[in-house]
């Protein structure tokens, strides 16, 4: 143990934000000191909202118009230093609504045949209905008031996801309205780089190009560089809810 561990203030232990999976390494360990109450709380870190990472693939641009193909949520938790951490992801195939416009440039885009029988896709009502259902129960575990969206141009997909649930009349949206957090604009912040492939080559997040444009894997990927970057700017200083008692030499 350091001489300057020794010296921290009753209450008070040494947390190295490295973490034990992949998701949430941070470059360049810099420990930061937190007290025993600032971590563990998710409920606390973003103001009572749980982030949950959302991906979604259609069949074109327009949220109006164009139907969700695939949906997948990732959620996230926190170790025992207070670190954020991928927990689960959950993905849908999803049949069209009806009336649906699908664009042949999209689904080439994207590889997905709406008509295959071996998608095993469901309606978008069964789909939204489940995924709900995880990320209501996520965001009780955690004591949280509701969810917080995290995608990659997330306004892309908060859009299809708000209007698919006013078309659906779905009344438990458990994520808010029009609050999110874009990791393509963090990962220019933190990397200079707004493509998710390339942000996390370079935040060191391995990326297989051919599994691009899935939403299960783009939602767990996403959800790796969020971590990534939340857990090292917390390394810098960057958030430190509550001031210690006594400064530690």
């Amino acid at each position: 143990m350091s001489d300057h561990s020794r010296r921290l203030p009753s209450g008070w232990r040494q947390v190295d934000p490295h973490p034990g999976g992949r998701d949430c390494r941070v470059d360049g360990a810099q420990r930061h000191l937190m007290s025993e109450s600032e971590v563990t709380h998710m409920k606390d870190r973003f103001r009572g909202f749980l982030p949950v990472v959302v991906d979604i693939e259609t069949s074109g641009f327009n949220c109006q118009t164009d139907a969700i193909l695939e949906i997948a949520m990732t959620t996230l938790t926190m170790d025992d230093a207070g670190l954020l951490t991928v927990d689960e992801t959950h993905s849908r195939n999803v049949e069209p609504f009806e009336g649906a416009n699908l664009d042949p440039s999209a689904l080439e885009f994207t590889g997905i045949d709406p008509e295959s029988p071996l998608r095993g896709a469901v309606p978008e009502d069964i789909a939204l209905g489940e995924l709900f259902g995880v990320v209501r129960q996520a965001v009780k575990t955690h004591h949280c008031n509701r969810a917080i969206l995290v995608g990659h141009n997330a306004h892309f997909d908060a859009g299809f996801l708000n209007v698919a649930t006013e078309r659906l009349g779905l009344k438990r949206n458990p994520f808010h309205p029009f609050s999110h957090f874009d990791t393509a604009t963090l990962a220019g912040l933190a990397y200079g780089h707004t493509v998710l492939a390339r942000a996390c080559s370079l935040a060191g997040i391995p990326f297989d190009n051919r599994e691009a444009h899935s939403a299960h894997y783009d939602a767990s990927k996403t959800a790796e560089l969020f971590c990534l970057i939340v857990n090292r700017w917390q390394s810098l200083g960057g958030w430190f809810p509550t001031a210690p008692a006594e400064d530690p030499e």
